[in-house]
């Protein structure tokens, strides 16, 4: 009796580099290339610039860590494919933009009377699938920019606050080949 040969299991390549360029001639618009892959995204409306101020509405330059984030259950209806660490969204969950807490940059609880904080749990969608970038995070540096994401785009590929921005189902099966030792280049 002759054996076969088994085939090896396929196991999915994780990506190491994600790169985002802006498009010429609209700086808010961008491509985000992933192996092969070329994926339309939007990008803050002033651009990628090299030194981000808080509410400047730039994207910024450099290579960033995708730390994790947080999904939507309701929306989604479950947990996207993704080696990376997911919480379910609450609908208390924000993230601090206030330059002069303590909690800058960081997810915070809401309400949080007097500061100012993003809610993580939108009516717009936007936040149904977001991951966190790792910018300005280690130190943190007050008004330096806060709650940079890699999230859902508006319709036509609005431009964001200073993040990049996908469609949904780009973003959901991207998710599944990236890691957390997958990095983000912005410029």
């Amino acid at each position: 009796m002759t054996r076969r040969p088994t085939r090896p299991k396929m196991v999915p390549t994780t990506l190491a580099c994600l790169r985002v360029d802006a498009l010429a001639g609209d700086r808010r618009r961008g491509r985000l290339l992933a192996g092969g892959s070329v994926i339309a995204c939007a990008l803050g409306a002033g651009g990628i610039v090299r030194r981000k101020r808080e509410g400047d509405g730039g994207s910024p330059h450099g290579s960033f860590r995708l730390r994790g984030g947080r999904f939507r259950p309701d929306s989604l209806g479950h947990r996207p494919a993704t080696a990376l660490p997911l919480r379910p969204t609450r609908a208390h969950d924000g993230w601090c933009d206030d330059p002069r807490d303590r909690r800058y940059n960081r997810p915070i609880r809401l309400p949080a009377p007097g500061v100012s904080a993003e809610a993580m749990w939108r009516a717009d969608g936007l936040y149904d699938v977001v991951i966190d970038l790792d910018y300005n995070r280690g130190p943190i540096r007050p008004d330096r920019g806060s709650a940079i994401f890699l999230h859902v785009a508006r319709a036509g590929y609005r431009p964001t606050e200073g993040c990049v921005a996908l469609e949904r189902s780009d973003l959901l099966r991207l998710l599944r080949r990236v890691g957390p030792r997958t990095r983000l280049r912005i410029g």
